[in-house]
């Protein structure tokens, strides 16, 4: 009797980008399924995909480039791929069995074959909601842990400022900095979001950058006595603004460039010389350095849903249909909180 043929819709690189990424430059194709049953003797594990995450850094995979950056670009034809949450379909990995849920690198479609099951993490928490684990239970939840206490430092008392505050780690590292017992500013693309960073993740202040002709004079209104710690999410002009505003001894914490993935021609800074004067430094982390920290850092989080210290906004899209919009909608100020896909409800 004929195996019965799965279909898999996927969403694929349809050409390399220039400028700013648009729905055009991705296409959703709908291609025979893997097999669901692990061959005999494979270690490699098949999962259905339940959510996808939409990441600021997908945009510079999908140009091409001559020297290798420090993840490899997609490839023109195939699917992408991202962080998502899992449901694991067959194994034949010793530390995965079918049911278990899970997440890590996968790819942007119904089912993929993990080659490399040992970068999956398993869910501890399932009664809280799946979708957490992309994001502050997943990648941005370790990001912005990881970045904040292992490279920014905090002490009680210290000033704050986060850039693309409202995004999937910003959002997070302003909670964790209230907690600590920092004054917090954020900055965010709309009204909306500025007065959602007050009232519901409790910054002490916000504003609105697309509003403010003089970055460095509005930070310096918003923190008169400077800024010890700068969690660095933008890039370009904003960056050039803090660092006039620094104290001296500050810390940045180098996470991403928003404002520079969609440039032909990176933008200039300026200030450099405010590292010298005020003795400042800045460090740049990827989500990779933290993973051998993921578990306890996990609890921790999950702790703090529970007992109401944190709060998380989610900008959810159904289908793999929309996908390409959504990844689209990180670079226009237009998502309200973090981005991802429901592939399938479960």
């Amino acid at each position: 009797m004929a195996a019965t043929v799965v279909s898999n819709k996927r969403v694929i690189l349809k050409r390399y980008v220039t400028g700013l990424v648009s729905e055009d430059d991705m296409e959703v194709v709908t291609v025979e399924a893997p097999p669901l049953a692990v061959p005999a003797g494979s270690k490699t594990v098949v999962v259905k995909n339940l959510y996808i995450s939409c990441d600021p850094y997908m945009r510079n995979r999908m140009t091409y480039h001559e020297e290798p950056s420090y993840v490899p670009d997609f490839v023109l034809g195939e699917v992408l791929v991202n962080f998502g949450v899992m449901k694991v379909i067959s194994s034949g990995h010793q530390d995965f069995n079918a049911g278990d849920l899970v997440w890590g690198i996968t790819g942007w479609e119904e089912y993929t074959v993990i080659d490399n099951p040992e970068t999956l993490f398993k869910i501890n928490h399932p009664e809280l909601p799946l979708s957490y684990y992309t994001g502050i239970l997943g990648m941005p939840g370790l990001t912005a842990y990881g970045g904040f206490f292992e490279v920014a430092k905090p002490k009680k008392g210290e000033y704050v400022f986060i850039s693309s505050a409202f995004g999937a780690v910003g959002q997070i590292v302003g909670q964790l900095a209230k907690i600590t017992g920092c004054y917090v500013v954020g900055s965010a693309g709309s009204d909306e979001k500025v007065n959602l960073l007050k009232t519901k993740f409790g910054f002490d202040d916000a504003f609105n950058y697309k509003k403010e002709l003089d970055l460095e004079a509005t930070l310096k209104r918003c923190f008169p006595d400077g800024i010890d710690i700068y969690f660095e999410n933008v890039g370009g002009a904003m960056l050039d603004a803090v660092l006039p505003n620094m104290r001296v001894a500050g810390r940045i914490a180098a996470c991403g460039m928003i404002s520079q993935y969609n440039l032909e021609q990176p933008e200039g800074v300026y200030n450099t010389i405010c590292i010298v004067t005020k003795r400042l430094r800045m460090q740049g982390f990827l989500v990779f350095d933290f993973y051998d920290k993921y578990y306890q850092i996990e609890e921790q989080i999950a702790r703090y849903l529970k007992e109401g210290k944190v709060a998380y906004t989610e900008d959810v899209v159904e289908g793999l249909d929309a996908a390409p919009a959504a990844l689209v909608k990180l670079f226009t100020s237009s998502s309200i909180g973090k981005q991802l896909v429901a592939v399938a409800r479960e």
